[in-house]
């Protein structure tokens, strides 16, 4: 298993057990702006998905982990959407139409992993958390597309193939 390289770093804001780490994102949301020359938890997890996918136990050595196995999943979800896309721009509407769907956070129903991160203490660090787990996906959903599609549009086979791998044998939707 290959972990994130995010080990508790001091000063970093958390919600849900969860590090609100720095994104290199232009899009809005809670998470502080990382340099856009640094690697952040995105490029981490877009890197080592297709080993981790393999993986059905997944030892938490540090809580940034912990974001990394909720995006593995959320890359598994994107990749299942974007299966029967043939070009581009299919698969761009197919990652807008999964952007657009609610954000569960823990302590609701559809929030793939319970047990993992901890039960919001309040409405205000629900809420912080579910727009951090929508800014991250958002910034991972147009990440996926460039590695996903190739430049002339076309699925890049050695991609989409993982879509049928069962990340820590949870069935996607």
């Amino acid at each position: 298993v290959y972990h994130s390289s995010f080990v508790d770093e001091e000063g970093i804001a958390k919600a849900c057990g969860c590090p609100l780490l720095p994104l290199k994102s232009h899009i809005k949301g809670p998470a502080p702006v990382s340099d856009q020359d640094r690697t952040d938890i995105v490029d981490e997890a877009i890197t080592f998905f297709r080993a981790n996918v393999f993986f059905r136990n997944f030892d938490i050595k540090s809580s940034a982990d912990k974001l990394l196995i909720y995006l593995t999943f959320y890359i598994n979800v994107a990749l299942k959407r974007l299966e029967g896309c043939r070009t581009l721009a299919e698969g761009t509407k197919a990652i807008i139409n999964l952007g657009l769907e609610n954000v569960p956070v823990p302590g609701e129903s559809g929030f793939p992993f319970p047990g993992l991160f901890a039960l919001p203490q309040s409405k205000k660090e629900a809420e912080l958390f579910r727009n951090y787990l929508k800014q991250i996906r958002e910034e991972t959903s147009g990440r996926l597309l460039s590695v996903a599609y190739r430049p002339n549009g076309t699925p890049n086979k050695w991609w989409l193939a993982f879509a049928k791998r069962k990340f820590m044998n949870i069935i996607v939707p």
